[in-house]
C-alpha cells in the first residue's frame, strides 16, 4: 500500500517518466519498461468480492424483507463502483495494479491485474449495475415477479464474475471467470420457469458450454502445453506475441478457436443463444446486452487479439482477413434479420449481435484507431443499448405491450420513455452528438489505416440498416395514432424506478460523445 500512496504523491514525475519510456498507443508495451510501475493492491480483489458479500446480505434478507434485500443490492453496486473508480487515477498515471490471489499451477497464477482496457470495462459494468439495480426494483415490483431474492443474488454473482474477467491477467484466469459468468447467469435466463424459459436456458447454456469446452478449452490447452515446454503463463503483459512461435497454419487455427470459443461475443454462426435468451425479464436482458455477458465475450476477444496474439503477429496472418469478413457478415446479416422482428426485444437482440460485430471488427483491424474504436464501442453501445432495453421493459410494465406494431400513440402517453428510446436509437445508429458516432468514426479510420476501404462501406450500410429497424419504433410511437385507443385507458409512464435510470442512460449517450479522448487515454490507446 505504501507504493500506492507514493504513486499518488508523485503523479507528475511518474507521468513524465512513463511518457518517455513507453509510446502511448502501442498495443503491446515493453514489459521491462512497465515493470517498475506495477502497484500491489487488494482493490481488484475487493471489487470482485463485494458482490459476494452483497449476495449474502440479499439471501439473508429474503422475500420477507424486500426493502432490506434491495438495499443490500444497491449498496453492493455503489461500493463496487466506488472501488473501481478509485483505481482510475492510478491507471491514468501510467501504472498497473496487481493482486496475486492463488497459484493454480507452477507457472500459472490466479492473478488480477488492472490496466487500461480492464479498468474501462470495469467502470462501464459497475456504473451500469447501479442503474440496472434501480431499474430492476421498479420492474420486478411493478410486475410482482416471483423469486426476486434468487434474481438479485445471481445478478450480484454475475457482476462479480464480470469484474474477474475485466481484471484477469492471463488466459487461464479469464477462462475461469468466463465460465463462472455462464453458470451464474443461467438462473437469470430461466427466471420465469415456464416452457419458453427452460428452452431459452438450454439453448443459452448449450451454446456457451459447447463452444467453451470444444473450442476455447482446446485452444487454451494448446497454448499452455506446447509453448516453451509448458512454462508459458500466457500472461497478457509478458507473453504477448509468443503465439508467433507457432507456424502460421497453427496460428490461424488458434485464432479461429479463440474467436468462436468466446461465444458470448455473439458472432455468427454461434449467435442463436442471444435471441433465445430474450424470454428472461428485461433487467436480465439489459445484463446480457449491456452490462456483462456479451460485453464479456467481446472483451475476451479483444484481449486475445491485442494481448495474446499482438498487433505484429495479427498483421502477418492471412487468417485475420477471414475473421474480419466474419465480423462484417455478422454485422450485415443480423441487421437484416432485425428488420423482420416485430417483437421489440428480439429486434434489439439481433441489433446487439450486429453491434458486437463492430467490436470484433475493430480488434481484427489490429491498428491503433481500430483498437480504439473497439474499446470505445464497448462503452458507447453499452449505454445506448441499455437505454433501449430499459425503455422496452418500461413499456411492458406500463402497458403489457411487447410488439412494435402495438406501440402506436405511446409517444404521447409515455414521452420520457419514448424520447429516451429515440436518443438510444440515434446513438446506436451513430449520429452526432451521441457516443455511437465517435466509436464508429474510429472504426472507419482504423479500416482506412488498414487499407480496407470496403470495411467503411460495410459500416455505412449497417448504419443505414440501423436506421430502418430502430427509427420506425419511435415513428410508430410518436406519429401514428392507434384508432382503437381510448384516452381513458390510463396508460402513463412506468414507475419512477424504471423511468429515472432510462432517462439517465439516455443523457449518458450525449455525455460519452464528449468523453472519447479521456476514455481512450484511460484505455492506454491515446496520449
Amino acid at each position: 500500500m505504501s507504493g500506492f500512496w507514493h504513486l499518488l504523491t508523485s503523479q507528475r514525475g511518474l507521468g513524465t517518466k512513463m511518457s518517455e519510456a513507453v509510446v502511448i498507443g502501442s498495443i503491446t508495451p515493453t514489459v521491462e519498461l512497465l515493470a517498475p510501475w506495477v502497484v500491489e493492491d487488494v482493490r481488484p480483489l475487493v471489487a470482485f468480492l463485494v458482490p459476494w458479500l452483497g449476495m449474502i446480505g440479499i439471501m439473508w434478507a429474503g422475500e420477507k424483507r424486500p426493502n432490506l434485500r434491495e438495499t443490500f443490492t444497491l449498496v453492493a453496486a455503489v461500493i463496487q463502483s466506488t472501488v473501481v473508480l478509485s483505481m482510475v487515477p492510478v491507471i491514468l498515471n501510467g501504472a498497473i495494479i496487481e493482486c496475486h490471489v492463488w497459484q493454480i499451477f507452477t507457472h500459472v497464477p490466479l492473478l488480477l491485474r488492472v490496466d487500461g482496457p480492464g479498468i474501462l470495462f470495469a467502470c462501464v459494468a459497475s456504473l451500469l449495475w447501479i442503474a440496472t439495480t434501480v431499474y430492476a426494483i421498479g420492474y420486478m415490483r411493478g410486475l410482482h415477479e416471483h423469486a426476486q431474492t434468487r434474481f438479485y443474488s445471481f445478478f450480484a454473482l454475475s457482476l462479480s464474475a464480470t469484474m474477474g474477467v475485466a481484471f484477469s491477467a492471463n488466459l487461464l484466469t479469464i477462462y475461469i471467470f468466463y465460465e463462472m459468468l455462464s453458470i451464474s447467469t443461467f438462473p437469470l435466463v430461466t427466471h420465469m420457469q415456464d416452457k419458453n424459459a427452460r428452452t431459452g436456458g438450454r439453448t443459452y447454456l448449450g451454446y456457451l458450454l459447447f463452444t467453451s469446452l470444444c473450442l476455447l478449452l482446446p485452444a487454451l490447452s494448446w497454448c499452455y502445453v506446447w509453448l516453451d515446454g509448458g512454462k508459458v503463463t500466457m500472461d497478457f503483459l509478458t507473453d504477448t506475441g509468443k503465439i508467433g512461435f507457432f507456424t502460421e497454419p497453427t496460428q490461424i487455427i488458434l485464432l479461429v478457436l479463440f474467436t468462436f470459443g468466446f461465444a458470448k461475443a455473439g458472432l455468427m454462426p454461434f449467435h442463436s443463444w442471444l435471441p433465445g435468451a430474450m424470454v428472461a425479464p428485461t433487467p436480465v436482458s439489459a445484463l446480457l446486452h449491456a452490462v456483462a455477458v456479451v460485453k464479456v465475450g467481446v472483451f475476451c476477444v479483444y484481449r486475445v487479439y491485442a494481448d495474446v496474439f499482438g498487433s505484429e503477429v495479427l498483421a502477418k496472418m492471412d487468417g485475420e482477413d477471414w475473421m474480419m469478413m466474419v465480423a462484417c457478415a455478422t454485422i450485415l446479416i443480423s441487421s437484416l434479420i432485425a428488420l423482420s422482428q416485430d417483437n421489440l426485444k428480439r429486434r434489439l437482440a439481433f441489433s446487439t449481435i450486429g453491434q458486437l460485430g463492430y467490436i470484433v471488427l475493430g480488434a481484427t483491424l489490429a491498428t491503433e484507431q481500430g483498437m480504439g474504436g473497439a474499446v470505445l464501442h464497448i462503452a458507447m453501445h453499452a449505454c445506448g443499448k441499455i437505454t433501449l432495453f430499459f425503455c422496452a421493459g418500461a413499456i411492458f410494465v406500463a402497458t403489457g405491450k411487447k410488439y412494435v406494431s402495438e406501440m402506436r400513440g405511446l409517444g404521447r402517453k409515455m414521452p420520457i420513455t419514448m424520447g429516451a428510446f429515440l436518443i438510444g436509437s440515434l446513438s446506436v445508429i451513430g449520429l452526432p452528438p451521441l457516443g455511437g458516432f465517435i466509436s464508429k468514426w474510429y472504426l472507419a479510420m482504423g479500416a482506412l489505416d488498414r487499407d480496407a476501404a470496403w470495411v467503411v462501406v460495410v459500416l455505412l450500410v449497417s448504419s443505414l440498416l440501423n436506421v430502418f429497424y430502430l427509427l420506425p419504433v419511435a415513428v410508430t410511437a410518436f406519429f401514428r395514432k392507434d384508432e382503437t385507443d381510448n384516452e381513458s385507458n390510463g396508460i402513463k409512464e412506468a414507475p419512477w424506478a424504471c423511468v429515472v435510470p432510462l432517462a439517465l442512460t439516455a443523457v449518458g449517450c450525449f455525455v460519452l460523445f464528449f468523453l472519447s479522448d479521456p476514455l481512450l487515454r484511460l484505455a492506454g490507446i491515446k496520449d
